[in-house]
Order: structure tokens, then C-alpha cells, then sequence
């Protein structure tokens, strides 16, 4: 049975591909750090799934639960926001995002990746944002970690080509999710060619193409927007 470790898997999104990997047979790895009864609810209804808990920035912590598991797919999907205009924005509101996104990322990554390279396999999905791609007022720290994650997915894709191991991106706009339930979506939606904002399981089924069938796409980044990004 193919596996997949998604990180932050109790948030909408994260959630949404984890479902979306189980119902096409795939054991899954879900990863949390802090909201374990969340965590538990979501492994009670996978019946081929694992919990798996860790901090992205604690290289040790992350090394000591990773090095040894045998990953088909992985999803960086951990992530966080902090809004606010650059003016106004705090030194941590800055540093929690990027190193979340970033350095989060990076840590997960290259714990898994060495057994991908020894096996000669392995597929790579990261989830970045529209905002790493055309910016966001209010979104600063956001948008410069999103952008280095498409950076980073283009620039490890090349790397690791040679070992049969694929890296895409996918950059989801404005979805269904806790992260997006305080916006103005009525107002927001006039500037969508779809006239609607996104299901998290329209992200899991690129995710999933992505990650299992797409097998001469890399070093791609998928816009998911309805149109707000053309």
C-alpha cells in the first residue's frame, strides 16, 4: 500500500487531501502538532491511518518521527497567517509565517527525502498560495513565504529529477477554510471569474493528481483560483 504523510492535517485543507488520499487507497500518515482530539476524530474515520506528532521547527523532533518511515507522497501543507500592513507588522508576525512556511517545509523535507533518493521514487506537493504568485495588500510575510516555497519547489525538482522523485506546487486562491472565514466573501467573489471561492476538496484532487498521476509533470506550480489568477 502506497503512503503519504500530509502535515497539518487538522486544518480544512490538509484534512480535505488527507480524505482524498485514503479514498484511493493510500495509508496515511496525518500529522498534528497541538490539536490531538481533532487529530484522533480524523484517524477514527480513516480506517488506514496513523497519528503522527511533531513541531515542523524542531529539526530533532521532526528527524527523530520521520527518518525511518517510508514515504510515497508528501505534503507540506503546514502553514500560518498572520495579517497585517507592513507598517504596522510585528518582527514575530513576520518571523512566525516565514519560518512556519519556510523552514517548516525545509525540515519535513529533508527528513523524507533520503529515503525517497534510495529508492529512486518518491512525489513531492507543496502547498503554496496566489499570494506567492501576484503579492496581497496586508499580506507581506505571507506572500514572501509562499514565494519562496514555489522557489523552493522549481529548485529541489531540478535536484532530485534524476532519482525519479517529482516536486510540484499547487497555489490555492481563496477556499473554504478557517483561515477564510472572516473575509468578506461576498464582495471578494465580484473579483472571481467562477463567482465563487474554492472547496478544500478541490485542492485534494489536484493535490492528488499531483501527487500520483501525474507522472511527467514537475517543478510545476497549479493555480487553483477560479480565475482570480490568470
Amino acid at each position: 500500500m502506497k503512503t503519504v504523510l500530509v502535515t497539518g492535517s487538522t486544518g480544512a485543507i490538509g484534512e480535505a487531501i488527507a480524505r482524498y488520499f485514503h479514498e484511493n487507497g493510500y495509508f496515511v500518515y496525518l500529522h498534528y502538532r497541538s490539536q490531538k482530539e481533532k487529530a484522533q476524530e480524523l484517524r477514527n474515520e480513516l480506517e488506514n491511518s496513523e497519528l503522527i506528532a511533531f513541531d515542523i521547527l524542531d529539526k530533532n523532533d521532526v528527524y527523530s518521527k520521520l527518518e525511518n518511515l517510508e514515504i510515497d507522497v508528501l505534503v507540506n501543507n503546514a502553514g500560518i497567517t498572520k495579517d497585517k500592513l507592513f507598517f504596522w507588522m510585528e518582527d514575530d508576525d513576520w518571523n512566525d509565517v516565514i519560518n512556519t512556511s519556510v523552514n517548516g517545509t525545509y525540515n519535513v523535507t529533508k527528513a523524507v527525502i533520503k529515503k525517497m533518493i534510495t529508492n529512486k521514487k518518491g512525489s513531492i506537493i507543496n502547498i503554496a498560495s496566489i499570494s506567492g504568485l501576484v503579492g496581497n495588500a496586508g499580506q507581506t510575510n505571507y506572500s514572501a513565504a509562499k514565494g519562496a516555497i514555489i522557489a523552493f519547489t522549481k529548485a529541489l525538482a531540478i535536484e532530485v529529477a534524476r532519482y525519479k522523485i517529482r516536486v510540484n506546487a499547487v497555489a490555492p486562491g481563496l477556499i473554504e477554510s478557517e483561515m477564510t472565514k472572516d473575509l468578506d466573501l461576498k464582495t471578494i467573489k465580484k473579483d472571481i471569474p467562477l463567482k465563487r471561492i474554492g472547496k478544500a476538496d478541490e485542492v485534494a484532487e489536484c493535490v492528488f493528481f499531483l501527487g500520483d498521476k501525474a507522472s511527467y509533470i514537475t517543478a510545476e506550480t497549479l493555480n487553483i483560483s477560479g480565475g482570480m489568477v490568470r
